[in-house]
């Protein structure tokens, strides 16, 4: 159910400079009808963190069908319109796109969500020194991203508990002590699925080979890594004590994983997330 809120609500100002920010900040994403963008936005609006009277939303292919059932969502087709309308900016757009960006933030509180974007070069960009950076994944469709964040120095203790409001609606989210640390959080919680999903082609491959058909040879793969992780989840515990413990049992089970850690599992891995977090970081 849409939350009802006074007429004006969503205007009202927010202090700047590390005053207390109002809890009636009008949100605008840059690209909101991309894939995180449009997660974020509607779990904004699902959750009744904002009201739709207080989302601006910018792209370029004007309103599409994601906000249909929210028809006082504002959306607009330049990104300058957004920054007038917003007390908040997110950008949710291509890294690539970053240097083409062409606003004028004021200082107001800027969200990234960008890749490979230091906090230095989107201040630069925008115009703004009240920057976060953030990395969701692509859990943010479901409400299962881990959403880490680091902000600087500018920005107040009001606009935290704001920003991890904001982000949280989206999963977990955790502010992080050092820049650094979101570099390299980026290739390991920024890549989402993707790491589970290389393992689930490579067992599905293996279950089709030995004559599965492919109906149950997904159900198989799909169940084992879903409830899998779901049970490290809920265990809470080290996921190495779960795998001592299973090769203890010395079982069929014991025998594949001594295999594929005699085969090099653990430095692939290790290879893999060391090429990605090079590129997330760049020079830095």
């Amino acid at each position: 159910m849409k939350r009802q809120e006074p007429p004006g609500a969503g205007c009202r100002s927010v202090a700047r400079g590390g005053e207390s920010m109002s809890q009636d900040a009008v949100i605008g994403i840059i690209g909101g009808h991309g894939w995180m963008g449009r997660s974020l936005g509607m779990a904004l609006l699902e959750q009744n963190v904002v009201s739709p009277e207080r989302l601006v939303i910018s792209s370029r292919s004007g309103r599409g069908e994601a906000y249909r059932d929210w028809p006082d969502v504002r959306c607009v087709k330049d990104s300058r319109a957004l920054v007038a309308l917003a007390d908040v900016i997110v950008l949710s757009v291509r890294p690539e796109d970053l240097a083409s960006l062409d606003i004028e933030a004021d200082d107001k509180l800027v969200i990234s969500l960008l890749a490979m974007a230091s906090l230095q070069e989107v201040a630069s960009q925008v115009g703004s020194h009240r920057v976060v950076r953030a990395m969701p994944n692509a859990a943010a469709e479901i409400r299962r991203a881990y959403f880490p964040w680091y902000a600087s120095s500018q920005v107040s203790a009001a606009d935290k508990r704001l920003v991890h409001a904001l982000l949280a609606s989206c999963g977990t989210a955790r502010e992080l002590p050092a820049e650094r640390d979101l570099d390299y959080l980026t290739a390991l919680s920024g890549a989402g699925p993707a790491y589970p999903a290389l393992l689930a082609q490579s067992m599905l491959e293996h279950a089709r080979g030995m004559g599965l058909s492919d109906e149950i040879a997904r159900e198989a793969v799909m169940q084992t890594l879903v409830g899998g992780s779901l049970l490290l989840e809920k265990l809470g515990t080290d996921p190495g004590d779960m795998v001592e413990r299973l090769i203890a049992y010395d079982g069929t089970t014991a025998k594949g994983l001594r295999t594929m850690m005699d085969e090099g599992i653990a430095q692939a891995i290790h290879s893999g997330l060391d090429a990605a977090h090079r590129a997330a970081s760049g020079s830095r």
